[in-house]
């Protein structure tokens, strides 16, 4: 599937909805789907997907088009009615691990997270949230399996302090990485430690004011472009480099080994108030130019 440089898609943004998610069966990718919930009670749109900024909630139907590179956004802070509702929708192994946090608080974030991706991916390919099944590469990154689209839907989703991201694709790679800004943890030692010798470089170079700012684009973007890759701790943070100063557009701009990296790996920034920093990554094959648009 085709995917280029970035091209704006403001007016491509859906209207918000005013009523909550539904789902219907279909027999999609010679898999028929039985109802057994009605989710509408699931989630009220108003309250976990939060307008963001210029971000708006899609239409309810969702057009899953090759050029197009969509992220959502959601809160997980939630009623714990909602959370019930989205923990029927996981499977058991998924519950298993929820039950293995030790707070109540970050159990409820894992299950509106897993939940809530349910629910986007069902929406794209028109299967009930539950029915959808999950494979795990070696370096734990997950993906649909064959038969619920695996081989040509890409997705990958990040969450920090109550809020979390979810890119999604036809056939790019994409990695998502979301950081709240915290300027205790944004210190030159950790970003010797992470960072590669030319990154460390240009954050020393740059006065005080900016430092925060440059850090945590480069560490989002780091962490966007590792997970897309899928390689885990395999792919070292500091044998690649990152534009990071304010006002750099975001690049990848070397790897290690890799000499084509640069040309076929796309970042972008992720605009988000409230605190936080995002940014997106994304494997280009092709000569279109796919619209980035978020939810």
């Amino acid at each position: 599937m085709a995917c280029s440089r970035w091209q704006d898609a403001d007016s491509q943004r859906a209207l918000l909805p005013k009523q909550p998610w539904l789902f219907k069966a279909h027999r999609t990718v010679n898999r028929p789907v039985k109802v057994r919930a009605n989710y509408e009670d699931i989630v009220n749109t108003a309250s976990l997907i939060t307008p963001i900024l210029s971000w708006r909630p899609p239409r309810r139907s969702l057009n899953f088009q090759p050029e197009n590179i969509q992220v959502w956004r959601a809160w997980l802070d939630q009623p714990p009615s909602h959370v019930e509702k989205l923990l029927e929708t996981l499977s058991p192994d998924e519950r298993e691990r929820a039950e293995r946090f030790y707070f109540q608080k970050d159990r409820d974030h894992y299950i509106v997270g897993r939940g809530t991706l349910r629910i986007i991916l069902g929406r794209y390919l028109n299967i009930e949230p539950d029915a959808l099944r999950f494979a795990y590469s070696a370096y734990g990154k997950p993906s649909l399996t064959r038969e619920f689209g695996g081989d040509f839907v890409r997705f990958n989703l990040s969450h920090s302090y109550g809020l979390a991201l979810f890119a999604v694709s036809r056939g790019c790679e994409v990695g998502i990485d979301l950081e709240l800004i915290k300027s205790d943890f944004a210190t030159m030692a950790i970003a010797e430690k992470f960072f590669s010798p030319r990154e460390v470089s240009v954050l020393q170079r740059l006065s005080p004011h900016y430092r925060t700012e440059a850090f945590f684009n480069c560490w989002t973007r780091k962490e966007a472009y590792v997970k897309a890759r899928g390689e885990g701790l395999s792919l070292a943070l500091d044998k690649f480099d990152v534009s990071l100063a304010p006002g750099d557009p975001p690049a990848l701009l070397y790897a290690e080994g890799d000499p084509r990296a640069a040309r076929i790996w796309a970042l972008k920034e992720l605009t988000l108030d409230r605190g936080y920093v995002g940014a997106l990554a994304v494997r280009l094959q092709g000569e279109e130019n796919p619209a980035l648009i978020c939810h």
